[in-house]
């Protein structure tokens, strides 16, 4: 299988960090990862907002990666996501424009509804309240970020004739993705507005089966609302850890996995693992024997990609789930791996040198013998010379 157009990658960070370890230790280490991903080439790293659970702590992504922005010059920042129902639209507008000023032009704007139900439930939210909640905002925001003028009231917020100072750094360049899992919501909003996607969980069951139709759904609105969308800029989110083989892979998320099934089977809700499994190998095998997750090698990657690719018909950028499986070495090497053997592999990086490798090695036979024989005549003519010289 071979890709129609060159993907890009980079990391989705909630983050997950265990609350028994310093919280500022771990977000130095995200960012850390940031700019250790921008020199390995990563083209994105993406910041979640969450508010509560004590694992995800990260309450402005904004503010995460202005810090971020400040360490780095080339890798785009997306804000993964802004959970439109939390905000008064106007605040989340004027942050994340001035986020993209202060960033030259590097911010990627995704929004969402809000992924836990303890954060509706602190900002005195049903999760019913979140989808319909984040649309009536999207439209403000997206009329802000055009620079119009917006008078709205509504139950929740309320806007007499607001304009927003500032201008994004490029307008005609500022990318804005909604967040998709297996409700139709996200593809409706992303082809009624013509925005990115950025799928979560997308290998999960669940969200496999919906990938072929949320995009369907998104190119239906889309049509509807006189839009165009492109498949280069939705974006699959899955987990992996890599290394040189998958005994290592496995010996080295004896570091952290236990920690991150217990938070998203026991504190969170997804279902990743059987109840029954207990051990680190249980827990790898389940992983990836249900194609959640790789734990393995870089051609492991390489397959789960071009599975994703098959599956979802094609998309642009695919985003680890970032995670602290591993430790910080292993973490790095992880990455380091992908991008030298899994990524070149779907830029486009890697035929023409192949090809040049297969065209030597076809006129190897030809060639390999004339060299040898014009070694062998140099060598003889130095002999010839200097037994002349000798002579003299």
């Amino acid at each position: 299988m071979s890709v129609s157009w060159p993907l890009k990658f980079g990391s989705f960070i909630s983050p997950v960090h265990a609350p028994n370890e310093d919280p500022t230790l771990a977000l130095h280490r995200d960012v850390e990862l940031i700019q250790y991903m921008e020199t390995l080439g990563y083209d994105e790293a993406w910041m979640g907002e969450h508010h509560s659970t004590g694992w995800e702590y990260i309450g402005s992504p904004e503010v995460f990666l202005a810090y971020a922005a400040a360490k780095t010059s080339r890798i785009k920042l997306g804000t993964g996501v802004i959970s439109l129902p939390y905000h008064h639209p106007y605040n989340v507008a004027e942050r994340v424009i001035l986020l993209d000023n202060l960033s030259r032009g590097r911010t990627i704007f995704g929004i969402g509804p809000g992924a836990l139900a303890y954060d509706a439930y602190l900002f005195g939210m049903h999760s019913d309240q979140l989808r319909p909640r984040m649309e009536e905002s999207l439209d403000v925001v997206l009329g802000l970020i055009r620079g119009e003028r917006v008078t709205k009231k509504t139950d929740w917020f309320e806007l007499n004739d607001a304009k927003i100072q500032l201008r994004p750094y490029n307008p005609a360049a500022f990318e804005i993705g909604v967040t998709c899992t297996t409700s139709p919501a996200g593809p409706k909003l992303a082809g009624k507005h013509g925005l990115s996607m950025l799928t979560l969980n997308a290998t999960q069951v669940a969200g496999i089966s919906a990938l072929k139709s949320n995009w369907d759904i998104a190119e239906e609105q889309a049509a509807m609302h006189g839009n165009t969308i492109d498949r280069r800029n939705w974006r699959l989110v899955g987990p992996m850890h890599i290394a040189e083989t998958e005994q290592q892979a496995r010996r080295e998320v004896e570091h952290g996995l236990h920690k991150w099934i217990y938070y998203n089977t026991k504190v969170g809700t997804l279902g990743l693992v059987p109840e029954q499994a207990s051990t680190t190998d249980q827990y790898v095998d389940a992983l990836n024997e249900n194609a959640f997750a790789v734990i393995g090698t870089p051609e492991q990657a390489i397959a789960q990609i071009e599975r994703l690719w098959d599956l979802s018909g094609g998309f642009g950028t695919f985003l680890f789930w970032g995670h602290d499986w591993a430790d910080t070495e292993a973490t790095k090497r992880s990455y380091e791996l992908f991008a030298k053997y899994v990524a070149p592999a779907f830029k486009g990086r890697l035929a023409s040198l192949q090809e040049s490798e297969a065209h030597a090695l076809k006129l190897r036979p030809e060639l390999a013998p004339q060299a040898a024989a014009a070694r062998r005549k140099a060598t003889e003519d130095y002999v010839a010379k200097q037994g002349a010289q000798a002579a003299q």
